[in-house]
Parts: C-alpha cells; sequence; structure tokens
C-alpha cells in the first residue's frame, strides 16, 4: 500500500505496538536489562537468564516472562517488582526503530501536511517511555499521542471522541493504523476508517 491509496484523509491514527515498531524490540531489551540485574544481585548468567526470558515470550507470552525465570531458577518474588519498574521505566540501550514501511509513510503523511496520531491503549507511563525512546527521524514534532487508559481503554471510542473534540475532526477525515481486533472494533463502533498494518508492511 502506498500513501496514495490514503491520502484522501486529513488525519491518521497509528496504534504503538507492533504498528510504529515491533514491541518485542522494547520487550528483549528489558529483559536483558533485567538479567543484568539479577546477574550483578544473585550470580545467574544474565545471558541464560536473558535467552530463557526471550524463549518464554515468543512460546508463552509475554506475561509468564518472570514466573518461568522465578520457577528455573528460584528468583525471590521481590524482585518482580523490579522487573515491572523496568517494564515500565527502562532506559534502553539502543533506540526503537520506526519499521521502514511506517516510517516512510509518515514522511509522507507530513510533506503533505496532515496530522498524524498515536493513540496507545496500555499503561501511559510505559507507552511514554516508549515513545520517547523511539529513533523517530525528526518527525516527532509532528505527533500527537493519546493514551487511552487516561479516559477509557479501546475498544471504548472515548479517545477518539476527545481527539476529535480537540483537533476539529469529522469521523469521514480520519483513518486509523492497527494491528489489534481492539482498534479495530473501536475504530468500526465509532464509524472511522481502519487498516490494519500488516497491508503496509
Amino acid at each position: 500500500m502506498k500513501y496514495s491509496d490514503i491520502d484522501k484523509h486529513s488525519a491518521i491514527i497509528f496504534e504503538l505496538d507492533n504498528v510504529i515498531y515491533p514491541e518485542k524490540d522494547y520487550l528483549f531489551q528489558v529483559y536483558y536489562l533485567f538479567a543484568s540485574l539479577i546477574e550483578y544481585l544473585e550470580l545467574h548468567d544474565a545471558k541464560v537468564l536473558t535467552d530463557l526470558m526471550v524463549a518464554t515470550y515468543n512460546t508463552e507470552g509475554k506475561d509468564l516472562v518472570f514466573d518461568r525465570v522465578k520457577e528455573k531458577f528460584a528468583i525471590d518474588e521481590k524482585y518482580r517488582i523490579n522487573f515491572q519498574h523496568l517494564l515500565l521505566t527502562a532506559k534502553l540501550p539502543l533506540k526503537l526503530l520506526v519499521y521502514q514501511a511506517v516510517l516512510e509513510l509518515l514522511q509522507d503523511i507530513v510533506v503533505d501536511r496532515k496530522k498524524i496520531f498515536i493513540v496507545t491503549n496500555g499503561n501511559p507511563v510505559q507507552q511514554l517511555n516508549k515513545i520517547k525512546q523511539t529513533e523517530w527521524h525528526g518527525l516527532e514534532e509532528h505527533l500527537t499521542c493519546y493514551f487511552a487508559e487516561e479516559t477509557l481503554s479501546m475498544p471504548e471510542p472515548n479517545v477518539l471522541n476527545l481527539l476529535m473534540k480537540e483537533h476539529d475532526l469529522k469521523r469521514k477525515d480520519i483513518l486509523m493504523i492497527g494491528n489489534s481486533e481492539v482498534s479495530k472494533a473501536c475504530a468500526e463502533a465509532y464509524g472511522i476508517d481502519y487498516i490494519n498494518i500488516n497491508k503496509i508492511l
């Protein structure tokens, strides 16, 4: 898909995780940082810990990562707080890189002077941390971000209603680009156009 396929819209909304960048690029760096902390405090091998965390993410999902490390290496439950804190506020070793196709699309939108919004579910502290550590190539000044949990999480359309009011937009003006059934349901419920990111990547 090319920019010309969506240029009838005057405002483009992007989800964040797995739309702007691969979420695992953030999580895997957090796993590395946590494993390094445990290596320092408990003398476990950081590489082995990191490998287990990545494997757990790939096979069972991100919600079980700490539990599997705790089980395998008898990590004290007290370290769950450290892990959760890192997930929210970690200073990453490497910047998060925008998907190349999405970067090119964002650049085209900016050149055409259209509005760009990031609308994301999830903890606002964590999501803002991701946004701040993304390599935007100068595009950040053109972004306006909304955190759905500050109103009501998607698929409830409260955040879209707020966005439209604050920027004097109509439903026909807006296209949402996402990757989840939640965002698709939100867009459909509110009556705005929606495209899955897989049509772009």
